[in-house]
């Protein structure tokens, strides 16, 4: 297991080094500058070496990703979207997705993954969170010239803060003004980041005075997945973070605990739902990554999303 220390509450660093192996594991999230948090949850930085070759799990999250390489490409073997073919990157864009994508090193990673939250995608990305909608795209597809500017600039730095300074600018400068989204979908997103999930979408279509099928459309539209997706989405990214700083920190808790407190009806359905979401069982998910942290996309580590947007 990765050693582990708790830093700022704006960061997280985990850090393990073995010199007679020659291994090397290490951790950082940050939280980004004040001005950039309604659209960028965090960053994390990671860097692994000497490790052995595995393939992990990008899991279902209620933010969207952007990865940046630093050394070698990022090996997707296989998206959420079936129809999107294998591919190395140096540098990814994702949209929110319901299955998980498979990605492959031989030992050796680094790089930098933005979480955008799907509030902010407009500002950032130029195009509402619903046209990525389970896709992985280069990150110049998406970015242009700016995906390869951001990593040259990443490449040069010379250490994580001065990479995270980089980001904090870069992503100021490039931030622009948008027209704003409709403020009942704004206020359902936030209430579903809120609840954790537990909220019926009949009951968010009453507070923003819609239809249901007319909050799903606009929903949908703006962020990427419907209500009723999105609250899985939310509910599971809760539960397995749950799993994960039980298992890092030592302490006893069952999937029958996570079930009551994430708001599933019992163990059975909570994995029933992992086996959806995350293509494995609770139990597999850990031995494969949790325990060991290496999925590129941990995030805070502490149980729950973080709701800025």
């Amino acid at each position: 297991m990765v050693a582990r220390t708790r830093g700022t509450a704006d960061s997280d660093e985990r850090d393990e080094r073995d010199e007679s192996r020659f291994l090397h594991r290490f951790f950082l999230h940050r939280r980004p500058a004040p001005a950039l948090r309604p659209l960028v949850a965090w960053y994390s930085g990671y860097r692994e070496a000497g490790v052995p070759p595995a393939t992990h799990r990008g899991l279902p999250s209620p933010y969207l990703t952007m990865i940046v390489t630093l050394d070698d490409p990022l090996v997707v073997t296989a998206h959420p979207d079936p129809g999107t073919p294998p591919g190395s990157y140096d540098t990814l864009v994702g949209g929110l997705h319901t299955s998980p994508a498979l990605i492959e090193h031989d030992g050796r990673q680094s790089g930098v993954q933005l979480a955008l939250t799907p509030l902010g995608a407009r500002a950032l990305l130029g195009l509402p969170a619903g046209e990525l909608s389970g896709l992985d795209l280069d990150g110049a597809e998406v970015l242009g010239r700016l995906a390869g500017e951001l990593r040259e600039r990443l490449l040069e730095a010379s250490g994580w803060d001065e990479r995270f300074a980089v980001l904090d600018t870069v992503l100021s400068r490039h931030a622009r003004p948008t027209r704003a989204h409709p403020a009942e979908v704004a206020r359902a997103w936030r209430r579903l980041l809120a609840t954790g999930g537990q909220v019926t979408v009949s009951g968010l279509a009453r507070d923003a005075g819609w239809s249901t099928r007319h909050l799903n459309a606009r929903f949908r539209e703006e962020i990427g997945l419907s209500p009723k997706e999105a609250a899985r989405v939310v509910r599971f990214d809760r539960a397995r973070r749950l799993l994960q700083s039980a298992v890092a920190s030592g302490r006893r808790l069952t999937l029958a605990d996570v079930a009551a407190e994430c708001g599933f009806y019992d163990q059975a359905h909570l994995a029933r739902e992992f086996g959806a979401l995350a293509g494995c069982s609770p139990s597999r998910w850990l031995t494969e990554d949790g325990v060991q942290f290496r999925n590129v996309q941990a995030g805070t580590g502490d149980g729950s999303p973080d709701s800025v947007a």
